[in-house]
């Protein structure tokens, strides 16, 4: 038997648009402690990822997920994991997918439902003091503020700022600018500042010492340190030594200007 529904219930009974879809439950919260020292780390696949300092000893992590024009923000799920020698790392991480997987080295959220679902998760993590950070995401912003130790910072689509009284700081995107302030480098580990279609200006302790590599195609380049020159002297690239030499830095981009600036 077949029965015609009133206009009213079949109103009430179809689903709402997207854009008028609320994002009541789907928001996420954790927060716990992390010894000084140890990592917070948080990848994303499409959103916006800020940091901002704690105003007590506990890391604070707060998500939003924003409809998209496809697909159920309750389908992307936030996992939290201990990690790291002794567990004593966090990694958070954002998965679109059932067979989404996310470790400390490999991260694969949604190769085969990007298209159906384009919900976008906007991460808000508080930091305490000398609690290192790496937060990645592939479309979105990443800004740093307020941090103390080890920041390590990338995107794909999108800008990168990030600031920290200690250091140091590693960051690489392909679309967006990059600008980075760090009071002291830390260890002798390498480190890069990459990007495409962007700028890089990096700002350094008043003392450094390293062996550097500024590089772009359309664009400049400047430094504010005294810098002895290695190899050919070309307006597109330039190898140096500041100070006593030592780690390796580079700074690339291929649309954009690079300037290393110190500290006053």
């Amino acid at each position: 038997m077949r029965f015609a529904l009133p206009a009213a219930l079949l109103l009430l009974a179809a689903p709402l648009p997207a854009q008028e879809r609320t994002a009541a439950a789907t928001d996420f919260s954790w927060d716990g402690r992390i010894a000084p020292g140890r990592w917070i780390r948080v990848k994303n696949m499409n959103g916006a990822i800020t940091v901002e300092p704690s105003t007590s000893d506990r890391v604070e992590v707060r998500a939003r997920k924003r409809v998209g024009r496809h697909g159920d923000p309750e389908d992307v799920r936030i996992e939290v994991q201990k990690v790291g020698a002794g567990d004593g790392d966090v990694l958070i991480c954002a998965l679109w997918n059932e067979d989404a997987e996310c470790t400390e080295t490999s991260y694969r959220s949604n190769s085969s439902g990007w298209r159906r679902n384009d919900t976008e998760v906007e991460f808000t993590v508080r930091l305490p003091k000398d609690v290192r950070v790496a937060v990645s995401t592939v479309n979105g912003s990443v800004e740093v503020a307020g941090a103390t130790s080890q920041v390590e910072a990338h995107t794909v689509n999108g800008g990168i700022e990030a600031a920290t009284t200690g250091g140091p700081v590693s960051a690489g995107t392909v679309n967006g600018d990059i600008r980075v302030r760090m009071a002291s480098l830390g260890g002798s580990d390498d480190l890069a500042y990459s990007t495409v279609n962007g700028s890089v200006t990096v700002e350094l302790p008043e003392r450094v010492d390293a062996e550097v590599e500024l590089t772009t195609v359309n664009g400049s380049l400047e430094a504010d340190y005294p810098l002895t020159m290695q190899g050919r002297i070309s307006p597109r690239r330039i190898r140096a030594t500041i100070g006593q030499g030592g780690r390796r830095m580079e700074f690339k981009t291929v649309n954009g200007n690079v300037r290393l600036v110190k500290r006053g």
